[in-house]
């Protein structure tokens, strides 16, 4: 069986690296600039520890918005692609509103959503990293000063200190995290019901809340419908190179009752 196992293994690297010759024989790309990236079942941070050190950013194109990314020193680029339909709906519901972007990585909703036309965006993230690189990705279209604000804070806690309101507000939270600082472990699948109640106490009337988890067995707290029109929008929220992986998030839209 061993043995087996090997032989398929071997196979498949094969197969593998056919494809790579072929993709950059048909786009006519050279071989430092294709980047590969492995992604395994991984326990804790793994996933976010350094694999390089080489502080390469190049910059890619998404609809109107160009945004940083790194190939190289994460296994994640900065930038989580079967979000993207998400974001082009942010960029088209963000004319003239307030954004908030919880949990906010690196800040590329908030991009879409100041191209889109935002009065203002609040990018909250507890990394001083991100929001660096969130800043970045601001400057780089053209953006900043106090309309476009970024925020270093637990989302928890800040949403419990803050009373602005907003019209429009992403969360799309880690599916498991903790802070030294705060002493808080976050859990999605045990906390999310606290996490929306507070949020929609920041949702101003007649606002959209898009709720987005990768947690893959994930299963939204009914009394959340009991309190809140909810209603589940995954699949018009999944790209379609992403179609074979329709469980790559589950996404929902919230709006107050009326």
């Amino acid at each position: 069986m061993q043995l087996f196992r090997l032989l398929l293994f071997k196979k498949a690297a094969q197969r593998f690296r056919q494809c790579l010759a072929q993709i950059r024989h048909l786009f006519d790309v050279r071989r430092d600039r294709v980047f590969i990236k492995t992604r395994r079942i991984q326990k804790g941070k793994a996933q976010y520890q350094k694999q390089a050190s080489r502080k390469k950013m190049r910059v890619v194109r998404e609809g109107e918005c160009y945004l940083l990314v790194n190939f190289t020193d994460y296994l994640d680029t900065g930038l989580f692609l079967d979000h993207r339909n998400v974001r082009f709906r942010i960029g088209r519901e963000a004319a003239g509103k307030r954004f908030l972007n919880l949990f906010a990585y690196t800040g590329s909703a908030s991009v879409h959503a100041a191209v889109g036309g935002a009065e203002s965006t609040t990018t909250v993230d507890l990394s001083a990293n991100y929001l660096n690189w969130a800043r970045m990705n601001f400057n780089l279209n053209g953006f900043g000063g106090l309309a476009h604000e970024t925020v270093q804070a637990d989302c928890m806690k800040w949403l419990q200190e803050s009373r602005a309101e907003y019209d429009l507000i992403f969360v799309d939270p880690p599916t498991f995290s903790n802070t030294k600082k705060e002493r808080r472990v976050f859990d999605v699948q045990r906390d999310h019901q606290q996490l929306l109640d507070l949020v929609m106490k920041r949702l101003a009337p007649g606002g959209l809340l898009l709720f987005s988890t990768n947690f893959r067995r994930f299963q939204m707290d009914e009394s959340i419908a009991e309190r809140y029109d909810i209603r589940n929008i995954s699949r018009d929220t999944i790209p379609l190179d992403f179609a074979r992986n329709t469980k790559v998030h589950q996404c929902w839209e919230l709006r107050k009752k009326t």
